[in-house]
């Protein structure tokens, strides 16, 4: 098996939501389908100022995750009773992208989790994946009070790794995350679709497919 030295990274940064889940834009799809709500409702609303002031307190643990499903429930007309855990019911693993992960972690690349966190009560989507186990890194942002694309976490990522940034990947679904960690020297990687990003994956890191 490939090992660190014989590929051009040493570490390996995963977003979470829509890289190590299923495609959020699916996820969001589904949601709107099972609450009635029109086509593009959701994204209307994460788009409006104050659904962005929403997230950014809530990623930066300004607000509770209830806060959260009160505020958004208010501003696309649902219910706020466990909003969160029905916003995120299809969000199930990227199970080819987490195993190019575990592949990496065995050939001696370090890899990390960078999640702009969604809170973890009384809804945790991080349950079950196993992640400080299965990562050699885990960083929330609401734990550390600064979120993506702050340059500020992606340092703080890299340090907790041990890792220079011309040596480290980064895999989002955010192109605005992604030129953020590129200004910081980090090779950027668009995941967008799982089967794709895990072969994409596979080829940078000098992984044998499965």
């Amino acid at each position: 098996m490939a090992t660190s030295a014989e590929t051009a990274f040493d570490g390996v940064i995963f977003d979470f939501f829509g890289v190590l889940t299923f495609n959020m834009v699916e996820v969001i799809s589904y949601f709107e389908e099972r609450e009635k709500l029109a086509r593009g409702t959701f994204l209307r609303g994460w788009a409006s100022p104050r659904g962005q002031e929403l997230f950014r307190r809530l990623e930066l643990g300004e607000i509770t995750q209830t806060d959260w499903n009160r505020g958004f429930g208010a501003l696309i007309g649902v219910t706020p009773d466990d909003l969160m855990a029905r916003y995120l019911h299809d969000a199930f693993p990227a199970y080819q992208v987490l195993n190019v992960a575990r592949h990496a972690r065995s050939a001696g690349i370090k890899t990390a989790v960078l999640s702009n966190s969604l809170g973890r009560e009384p809804y945790d989507p991080y349950a079950g994946f196993d992640l400080h186990r299965s990562f050699d890194e885990v960083v929330f942002s609401a734990e550390h009070g600064v979120r993506k694309p702050d340059p500020a976490i992606f340092g703080l990522v890299l340090d907790k790794l041990g890792v220079p940034a011309e040596r480290c990947l980064f895999v989002d679904d955010s192109e605005d995350n992604l030129a953020a960690a590129y200004e910081l020297g980090i090779t950027p990687l668009l995941a967008l679709d799982e089967e794709v990003a895990a072969k994409r994956l596979r080829d940078l890191l000098g992984l044998p497919a499965l």
